[in-house]
């Protein structure tokens, strides 16, 4: 098949959405069809259109059913698409919803803020990640806890900064933290942070590479997110065997599970300071966070993911 991959331009290439698209585009080739990544649509012909964002592409969408109403389309939804956009801006999103012929979700717990009647369109497909080219090297002299994500309101990024400065003077933990600042406020925010926190370092936006470096040399990692899709860094940091202590939200436990042991409520940051003192003090605390990230470690395979594209396709009869 011939097939265009919309995905709207971010402030950086490597947003989620952006990322996710690249190694969907790759899954799709290796399936052997043919895939053109595009910002917008231009009205090229296609047999089918993957569209990532309901609300960013729906433009786009409407533009492809207008030139080929009986060819699919298969809509990603995104964490703003189903916890934001739905209820701020509904009529372009349930609009890219209702013409979609397939709905992918990257939780389990989408189908809760779905329309009930677009819900037989829905399938989940979870984002894979490969193992860590290395074997972890963890330091000795910090328990060192990452939190991977660009600074942006919706990720709550210092929470973990802050909850770090909760802990008892004689804690060896410390904050690594990676992602671009999305805004100059952020930016700030960051780096006055650092000078107040010697427990905090910021590197800012640094290639993938470096992101599996900073993730091979973690003790822990955090997502303390007000909403997610379903975070690919999830399925990394359960790859790679990094326990996760995350904010308790949909897009979170519909990836680690709901009887996963390292939630924290979104926003509390002396929860989160707790957690970190567990996971600093109780052995038995990080052996349970290690065995229930290893059952949820299978989801995250590559050739599954694969093959729920294959399904996916396969059952659009294109």
């Amino acid at each position: 098949m011939n097939i265009v991959l919309i995905t709207p331009e971010g402030p950086t290439s490597r947003t989620g959405n952006r990322v996710a698209a690249s190694r969907w585009a790759r899954i799709l080739r290796g399936l052997g069809h043919r895939v053109r990544l595009a910002a917008d649509y231009d009205g090229s012909p296609a047999d089918l259109m993957v569209a990532v964002h309901a609300w960013r592409s729906a433009a786009a969408i409407e533009r492809f059913k207008a030139k080929f109403p009986d060819r699919p389309v298969v809509l990603q939804l995104s964490g703003t698409d189903i916890y934001e956009y739905i209820d701020s801006d509904p009529v372009p999103t349930l609009r890219s919803m209702e013409l979609a012929d397939r709905l992918v979700a990257l939780n389990d717990l989408v189908w809760r803020v779905v329309p009930k009647r677009l819900r037989p369109r829905l399938c989940v497909i979870h984002q894979s990640a490969a193992r860590l080219p290395h074997p972890r090297r963890l330091s000795t002299r910090a328990v060192v806890v990452s939190v991977i994500g660009h600074l942006r309101d919706v990720k709550d990024p210092l929470r973990a900064a802050e909850a770090a400065r909760l802990l008892p003077a004689t804690s060896r933990v410390r904050i690594e933290q990676v992602g671009r600042a999305y805004t100059p406020a952020w930016a700030a925010r960051a780096r006055a942070e650092m000078k107040i926190n010697p427990r905090y370092l910021w590197r800012g936006d640094v290639p993938g590479a470096a992101v599996r470096r900073v993730l091979a040399r973690s003790h822990a990692m955090v997502i303390s997110s007000l909403s997610e899709g379903g975070a690919n860094v999830i399925s990394e940091a359960a790859v790679a065997g990094v326990p996760v202590l995350a904010s308790r939200i949909d897009g979170n436990v519909g990836l680690l599970g709901a009887d996963y042991p390292g939630y924290f409520s979104v926003g509390d940051t002396q929860a989160l300071a707790c957690l970190l003192q567990r996971f600093e003090h109780e052995p038995q605390f990080v052996v349970s966070l290690r065995q229930a990230l290893a059952g949820r470690a299978p989801l995250f395979r590559p050739a599954r993911e694969i093959a729920a594209w294959r399904r996916l396709l396969a059952g659009l009869c294109v």
